[in-house]
């Protein structure tokens, strides 16, 4: 049975990437329908994006009263919902509308599938799920694809992956009983029975929960960054054609999802830690050969090692927070971690548009250094407020024990 639930947690992965690249790979066919300017798509995204966050900082209280298996069932149908309305949309401001079921839809239920797996399962599993994620991500644009080549309607493409949602959720609502069956064990183990949700405020106030939620705001902007802006910035400053340049951006994609199913396999030696500096170390070194003036092949091969840093950072310091913070309060922990790393997605990769706009492309190595020596700086004080947290705790104890002997 545990492994039964732990397949379904897989799917739950491949159907959160699903949705996540559609709107990039459908949007050339779809704005000319709507008769509105390309960078529209910007505004899609940012409803989707706020919905998200407003979801992730709101998973904490929604967990605690129906459970990681309800909140799965009803984000995922939320979402199926969503991607159907976007197909039957015939106006731009109706897909307005959509995103926003389309972003509450997954904020929710990312964040307790991780707080899930972070307190039930191995290091392992968390690094394989969010590679399913990227095998999610991969197949939507796919999908879309093989719509628009077969003759049909952007539109389609959205039905498939509506389909394929509502299908998981149909899944997810008969393995309800498989959720309920470790619900006992999940409120002893994470106090979700006994202790009220945390709010904004107070999860600010916890030891080193803002440098976590810096370090995941640098880390998305990173991700997010290097995928919107690598292409332009191969063909407009490595002179590199158009058709290549695309090629390229997807292999730092390919790069994470390979990155994750190593990273796996790596975490069985080491412990998550060392997994997020070697990370940062790699992304050093892939951003470093985008600064050195090597030929197509080197520019390549920096993109690649970007992915493959990036593949371990996320997972582990998401499996790591219940150890960091207690399980009693690490579902609001990583809530707010999500909506730190959305608030990420959202505002970093156009501020570089801003940049190359107005003073050149050619400044986005510099530009991913600036927020990787940010984000070790981060995660290192936030392994510095956990020590020493962990120590005045086991001060506070030797104090108390000793004063009851004393009495």
């Amino acid at each position: 049975m545990v492994h039964l639930l732990l397949f379904v947690i897989y799917l739950a992965f491949i159907s959160l990437g699903l949705p996540d690249s559609l709107l990039g790979s459908a949007w050339p066919s779809m704005y000319g329908e709507f008769g509105v300017p390309v960078s529209y798509a910007g505004i899609i995204s940012m409803i989707i994006a706020v919905g998200t966050i407003i979801s992730s900082l709101q998973s904490d209280r929604l967990t605690r009263k129906l459970g990681t298996g309800k909140i799965a069932a009803i984000s995922v149908a939320m979402t199926a919902t969503a991607l159907f309305g976007f197909s039957i949309s015939h106006s731009f401001w109706s897909l307005c509308l959509w995103a926003i079921p389309y972003g509450l839809g997954a904020g929710s239920v990312d964040a307790a599938l991780n707080n899930y797996v972070a307190l039930h399962y191995a290091s392992r599993h968390m690094s394989w799920l969010h590679c399913m994620w990227g095998v999610g991500a991969s197949l939507g644009p796919y999908i879309m694809g093989y719509a628009l080549t077969g003759g049909q309607s952007w539109s389609m493409g959205y039905r498939y992956i509506a389909v394929l949602q509502i299908v998981l959720t149909a899944v997810l609502l008969f393995s309800l009983p498989l959720w309920k069956g470790r619900a006992a064990a999940e409120e002893r183990k994470s106090g979700q029975g006994t202790e009220k949700a945390l709010s904004l405020q107070q999860i600010v106030r916890i030891p080193g929960a803002r440098e976590v939620m810096f370090t995941f705001f640098c880390y998305c902007a990173i991700e997010q960054t290097v995928g919107l802006w690598a292409s332009s910035y191969l063909v407009l400053y490595k002179g590199v054609s158009a058709e290549t340049a695309a090629g390229f951006a997807g292999l730092f994609f390919i790069g994470i999802t390979i990155g994750r199913g190593l990273s796996g396999f790596l975490t069985m030696k080491l412990h998550d830690v060392s997994m997020v500096r070697s990370g940062e170390c790699i992304i050093l070194i892939g951003i470093t050969a985008l600064l050195l003036p090597f030929n197509e092949n080197g520019t390549l091969i920096g993109l690649i090692l970007i992915g493959l840093g990036c593949a371990p950072i996320y997972p582990c310091i998401i499996h790591a927070t219940p150890a960091n913070f207690g399980a009693d309060r690490s579902q609001a922990i990583i809530g707010a971690q999500m909506a730190s790393a959305y608030v990420g997605t959202c505002f970093m990769p156009p501020l570089f548009g801003v940049i190359a706009n107005n003073i050149s492309v050619a400044l986005l190595p510099l530009y991913l250094l600036v927020i990787l020596a940010l984000m070790f700086v981060m995660h290192e004080l936030l392994l510095k407020r956990v020590k020493q947290e962990r120590t005045l705790t086991v001060d506070l104890q030797i104090h108390s024990e000793y004063s009851e002997e004393g009495e």
